[in-house]
């Protein structure tokens, strides 16, 4: 008993110790007889008859002892007592010098002792708190409890709780409601440790079993009287640690559903983005807008190449880096028990594989078309400056001719006179025949033009009909002419035979210089050294019949030297020029040394240079030629040696990642060899070289190889990385992966990186599955296909066989756990409301439930009563939720 003049507000006067454990000890027997309709007075007197001890037995332990002695004898006493004693003894208790004897004498220390030992077995015993139970565990329970509390640090059962303040905090920690917890002062232990006892009577239905004066009054309170005490706390909160114990399987479940739906919608944005970037450019290069010149449509080309090299390998990176997610989402699904991602229609992996298709057929297109209209523009460039050469000629030909042939001198002409006009006709009429190749030549142009859509065949076209309408009149008035002078020359005789003569070898000539001329201006276009050196060897074929057509010059010159010396030996008046042609000695002479001394070499400087320029090209060719054949190679042994690496088991999964990843740099590091290829390249293409003989392999086919060696590299690491994945989530040892690798590959005769079905069960047999060839095992083995072959491709990849083999050597949460942990939130009813998920869940979570469950149907519902059966059941895709 405390001292009575003690004041807690003065200078304490505590005692060694205080018998606080009777009081403490019939409180708690109170507390549970209570249930029973009864309770005791003296805890020494009031069980030495051992009706209410088998009573209190009954109470805590929930089970019917043997039917108790009602006499008054020593003898049924004592009956009942052992009764008592053999039920607490059947529960696994060593009663230790506790008889029957002592407890009917009414010893206080041997009742004191048995009820002790009572609460240890059914109020403490039970108690578990992280593998530690009993005393242990009940501490480990009010640390925790108390943690976030300052002043209050529980290191045992006595004098960590005389200040009140652990009290008080594990009642706020459960009950926040309850305690005003930062008004209480350390420096007022009786005033705390009231206020908690009477918090807990009145409001937790926990009876108050000690006396804060005594408790603060010894030095040292009762370590059993506190643990009796605290482990009432404990069983009165049991319900709130199950709470807490359900909402963290539910956070936990929750978490992983909120990651996998953000990773969800990352990949529904990243597809849509691709996508529409996609459906953006394919119309952009299946447009075809035609230029009309070549530096317009040089710069479309231009434009192109910027797209190949600056915007398209960003692309690249994303739609491989998109497939990667997709299958790590994949698989955590798969880990977690969820079902698989089904992404939105239009935005699954092979639309976005079907979409890059049809932009690289696209781009395909687009730059052959590309090439393409180059190759039309130069033909059109060469073929109009070859008409407005012709027509250019022609027309200089036929000026003055339509007046020259309308002219009627044949009247007042001599017979000398008509005979040369005559003579002078048929020469033109040769003349005219000899034009005849050039004017169909200049339609034959103009028709090609039209053909090939030239931007100003308009005006080529009229300038061709202009010719050809004065080409018909020519002729019409040819005609015309020669009847006039053969009506006229039947009166004339004397002909100047030489000055014919001259006239019809000098016309011939002059046409040949004038072809000659004309071709030696003509304007070629070459692709190869061969064919340049067939213009050139032309060309020297041509010089060579020079000294003929020289001999030819002289021959005829001599025919008019000749006439002259006639002329002037007879002493005969004749005309300042021939009247049988306009072809005079002096044009003759000015032609042929423009041939000789400023056509001819003006052509051998412009083949030497196009030589010079096919020269170049070739060496362009080889040295694109070069190092395409030893890039085109490399690419193809990397993409063998990485298919290797996929199938061999060689080393650890970290090992083969780790192999990958040497091989993904090293790849990487190539990368310099591609781009001084894309170089070269783009230096053949400037050069608008067309074909190479001296490789197989073009920009696009190694492009390709290249984007599919980065792609091949990154899935096959994302495969191992899902495997190491797969391992450590299902707890697959590195034994049993390299056994299901080992038959895996066993089965896998092609190295094809899957098993057909027949293979399947073949390696499903020798792993010991019971898929014989019968009713029983076919059902088995369809069984399993439907879950390894969801989409029926006829296939079994070795992820998707070592996630079957995971899951049937493994574990994981399932949606009754769920829905057994939400029925612990709702108090074990069919429904849950709002206001009991943000009691037991964080916030986040809680809303998300909230804004997912549907409305409760059930009959026993209230309003607002949520359903979190389906909720749970669509978690593992068990539902239409």
């Amino acid at each position: 008993k405390l001292h009575s003049d003690w004041n807690p507000k003065s200078q304490p006067r505590p005692r060694a110790d205080a018998a606080v454990a009777p009081q403490t000890f019939t409180a708690w027997c109170n507390s549970h007889l209570r249930k029973a309709g009864t309770q005791i007075e003296n805890i020494d007197e009031d069980f030495r008859d051992g009706l209410k001890l088998m009573l209190l037995l009954e109470v805590i332990s929930g089970e019917r002892l043997p039917k108790p002695e009602r006499g008054k004898m020593r003898v049924h006493k004592i009956n009942n007592v052992n009764k008592a004693l053999d039920f607490i003894a059947s529960k696994g208790v060593k009663l230790v010098s506790i008889g029957a004897e002592e407890i009917v004498d009414g010893n206080a220390k041997m009742t004191l002792g048995m009820i002790w030992t009572i609460i240890l077995r059914f109020a403490i015993q039970d108690i578990s708190v992280e593998e530690t139970s009993a005393k242990e565990g009940l501490l480990l329970w009010c640390q925790r409890k108390t943690a976030p509390y300052k002043n209050v640090n529980v290191q045992n059962f006595h004098i960590s709780w005389k200040d009140g303040l652990a009290f008080n905090a594990l009642i706020h920690r459960h009950r926040p409601e309850l305690i005003e917890y930062d008004k209480l002062r350390k420096d007022d232990p009786v005033t705390n440790l009231n206020n908690a006892f009477e918090v807990a009577e009145k409001y937790l239905d926990i009876p108050k079993m000690l006396d804060a004066e005594d408790i603060v009054g010894t030095l040292r309170p009762d370590e059993k009287a506190i643990m009796t005490y605290v482990s009432c706390f404990y069983h009165a909160f049991s319900g709130a640690q199950k709470a807490e114990t359900a909402a963290n399987r539910i956070c936990k479940v929750l978490a992983v559903n909120q990651e996998n739906e953000q990773l969800m919608e990352d990949y529904e944005r990243l597809a849509s983005d691709l996508l529409a970037w996609i459906q953006r450019t394919i119309p952009w290069l299946e447009s075809r807008d035609p230029q009309n010149t070549i530096p317009a449509m040089q710069q479309k080309l231009e434009d192109f190449r910027e797209y190949r090299r600056v915007h398209k390998p960003p692309k690249v990176q994303e739609k491989c880096q998109l497939e990667i997610n997709f299958n790590t989402l994949q698989t955590k699904l798969r880990l977690s028990g969820r079902p698989a991602f089904m992404p939105s229609e239009g935005r699954m992996v092979s639309d976005i594989g079907a979409g890059w298709q049809r932009l690289e057929q696209a781009e395909k297109g687009h730059e052959e078309w590309l090439l393409t209209e180059l190759r039309r523009l130069e033909r059109l460039d060469h073929l109009a400056e070859k008409f407005r050469q012709k027509a250019s000629i022609h027309e200089g030909w036929t000026e003055g001719k339509e007046v020259a042939l309308r002219d009627r001198d044949s009247g007042t002409a001599s017979l000398a006179q008509v005979r040369a006009l005559l003579r002078k006709h048929e020469a033109f009429e040769s003349d005219l025949a000899a034009h005849q190749d050039r004017v169909e030549q200049i339609a034959a142009i103009a028709q090609e033009l039209n053909e090939l859509d030239y931007h100003d065949s308009p005006s080529v076209n009229a300038r061709c009909q202009k010719i050809c309408d004065q080409w018909d009149l020519l002729g019409s008035l040819t005609h015309s002419r020669r009847e006039a002078l053969e009506k006229t020359e039947k009166q004339l005789e004397t002909i100047d035979e030489l000055h014919l003569e001259y006239a019809k070898r000098a016309a011939p000539f002059n046409n040949w210089m004038e072809s000659a001329m004309e071709d030696l201006q003509d304007m070629f276009i070459v692709h190869t050294i061969e064919e340049i050196q067939g213009l050139i060897a032309a060309h020297d074929q041509f010089k060579s019949t020079l000294p003929d057509a020289d001999k030819e010059r002289e021959a005829i010159l001599g025919i008019q030297r000749e006439a002259q010396r006639i002329a002037e030996l007879h002493g005969i008046q004749v005309p300042g020029s021939n009247p049988y042609t306009s072809v005079t000695p002096q044009v003759i002479n000015s032609k042929w040394e423009r041939v000789r001394r400023q056509l001819v070499p003006q052509r051998d400087q412009a083949l030497q240079e196009e030589q010079n320029r096919q020269n170049s090209n070739e060496r362009l060719r080889r040295q694109f030629g070069s190092q395409a054949n030893r890039v085109g190679p490399w690419i193809q042994t990397k993409m063998e040696e990485i298919g290797r690496i996929s199938i061999e088991m060689n080393g650890t999964l970290e090992d083969q990642l780790n192999h990958l990843k040497e091989y993904e740099e090293n790849i990487v590091e190539y990368k310099p060899n591609l781009e001084l290829l894309e170089q070269q390249h783009q230096l053949v293409q400037e050069a608008l070289i067309f074909d190479n003989q001296h490789s197989n392999y073009t920009m696009e086919h190694l492009r390709v190889g290249w984007e599919q060696l980065l792609t091949t590299i990154a899935r096959t690491i994302n495969e191992v990385e899902n495997q190491i994945l797969t391992r450590d989530a299902k707890g697959i040892s590195q034994e049993q992966m390299q056994e299901f690798r080992a038959s895996f590959n066993h089965f896998d005769k092609d190295h094809g990186g899957a098993l057909g079905p027949e293979e399947f069960k073949a390696c499903l047999i020798s792993l010991g599955y019971d898929v014989e060839n019968d009713r029983q095992g076919d059902a088995e083995f369809q069984r399993i296909m439907a879950v390894v072959d969801p989409n029926g491709s006829g296939s079994v990849t070795f992820q998707a066989f070592i996630d079957f083999m995971s899951r049937e050597t493994t574990d994981t949460d399932t949606a009754e756990q769920v829905i057994n942990s939400f029925r612990v939130l709702a108090g074990d009813k069919n429904y849950i409301t709002a206001a009991e998920l943000r009691r037991e869940l964080p916030a986040v979570q809680a809303e998300y439930c909230i804004a997912r469950m549907a409305p409760y149907a059930g009959a026993d519902g209230v309003p607002g009563a949520l359903d979190y059966k389906s909720f749970s059941t669509a978690l593992y895709g068990e539902s239409d939720l």
